[in-house]
């Protein structure tokens, strides 16, 4: 273990040092926890903290600093993945998805989050504030810096597109079943 910087250090040296100390223990940190994919953000977001609080890396302890923060990035990311979720969740009942029947439930949230990545992104910013957030248009305003009128109309606007990206995969709107969705076979789409 690293003793405690000098007054006078340089700090790329110190944090280099520190990187390769804590790197591969992160890393198999990270692997232990998460997806693979997600194991070199948790790693990159811990290097990133490291570096931005390098003067609170507490001496003789850094490498259990650094499992701290891993910790707080896992958490983080976990949190992450319960919000999408609950925003895909909330996306589908709003436009009353219904999965395809043929397919698992999975592939309705996957659809509805096709139709999100498909609005553009000042729509997909106020739905995502709207939804996973929670957020009233007029509260949306405020953080988007614009009127409770333009983000009213950004959410309509985005409604509309989304139920229409899911109309054309495999879901519409029954028109006499009170709004219900009704599964759409490629045939009937046609």
């Amino acid at each position: 273990m690293t003793a405690a910087p000098p007054r006078e250090y340089d700090r790329r040296a110190h944090f280099t040092r520190l990187a390769a100390l804590v790197h591969e223990p992160i890393h198999r940190y990270a692997m232990r926890r998460v997806d693979p994919a997600d194991v070199d953000d948790v790693v990159a977001e811990t290097l990133l903290v490291l570096w931005r609080r390098l003067d609170d890396v507490p001496a003789e302890a850094e490498l259990p600093w650094c499992y701290n923060v891993a910790r707080n990035c896992v958490a983080n990311l976990r949190r992450s993945a319960r919000r999408r979720t609950r925003l895909t969740l909330r996306l589908a009942d709003e436009l009353h998805v219904t999965p395809d029947r043929d397919g698992p439930a999975a592939e309705s949230g996957q659809v509805v989050q096709a139709a999100l990545a498909s609005l553009p992104a000042k729509e997909r910013e106020v739905v995502m504030l709207w939804a996973w957030e929670g957020l009233a248009p007029r509260e949306i305003a405020v953080a988007l810096g614009t009127s409770a009128n333009a983000v009213s109309l950004r959410l309509s606007r985005a409604k509309r597109r989304m139920k229409s990206h899911l109309a054309s995969h495999g879901t519409r709107q029954d028109p006499a079943g009170g709004g219900q969705e009704v599964h759409v076979s490629e045939k009937e789409a046609r």
